[in-house]
């Protein structure tokens, strides 16, 4: 286990052998151990909910802004709605 000297909180959790065997296997295909494979992947969750809180919030303030509203629903844009 890697020393980084910065201090953590452990984890953990109960999963199905056949879930055990997939994480083990996709860990291994990226060249990295279970530990790292599930962490980044929770980080990559937690980044991909961060967005979607962001996004969300923006769309909060379109609703309620009647400028950003007009900045963003305008003929002129809504070509890239139908992409």
């Amino acid at each position: 286990m890697v020393k980084t000297g910065m201090a953590r909180d452990r984890l953990s959790i109960d999963v199905l052998p056949q879930e055990h065997r997939r994480i083990k296997a996709y860990a291994a295909l990226h060249g990295e151990t279970i530990r790292e494979y599930v962490v980044e992947s929770v980080r990559e969750r937690l980044r991909q909910e961060g967005e979607e809180k962001e996004l969300s919030a923006l769309t909060m303030d379109l609703k309620q802004d009647p400028i950003l509203r007009e900045l963003w629903d305008n003929a002129k844009d809504a070509a890239y709605d139908k992409i």
